[in-house]
């Protein structure tokens, strides 16, 4: 239940932040749902490689090279999706990255807390 209120929460996360960011585009919500599904499945399967690929520089970097690391998983997101969901650069999905990050953390901590 908590997997799916999360890919709820990133589809909602995707439509909210194309209307801020003109280099996100996503075609409806059903293609936000999509997509967020997708990067759920790619943070399963490929996220883990990638941080361990990347552990040195992630531990030099104090953590913060996670967010090139979300932001590769939302590009790949990107290239599976095809036209229904567009991140235009990749500046655009560091930033599409932190954004979801905090706002995930928050919602994790404030509403989603587990009693």
């Amino acid at each position: 239940m908590g997997w799916l209120i999360s890919v709820l929460i990133n589809a909602v996360l995707f439509v909210a932040l194309s209307g801020y960011f003109p280099g996100l585009y996503v075609d409806s919500f059903l293609s936000a749902v999509i997509a967020s599904l997708v990067l759920s499945i790619l943070n399963l399967l490929v996220r883990p490689f990638l941080i361990i690929l990347t552990l040195p520089i992630t531990m030099l970097t104090l953590g913060l090279f996670l967010f090139i690391i979300n932001a590769v998983t939302l590009l790949m997101t990107d290239g599976i999706m095809g036209y229904a969901f567009e991140i235009e650069s990749f500046g655009l999905a560091i930033i599409i990255a932190i954004a979801m990050a905090f706002v995930n953390i928050v919602l994790q901590m404030t509403i989603l807390r587990k009693k």
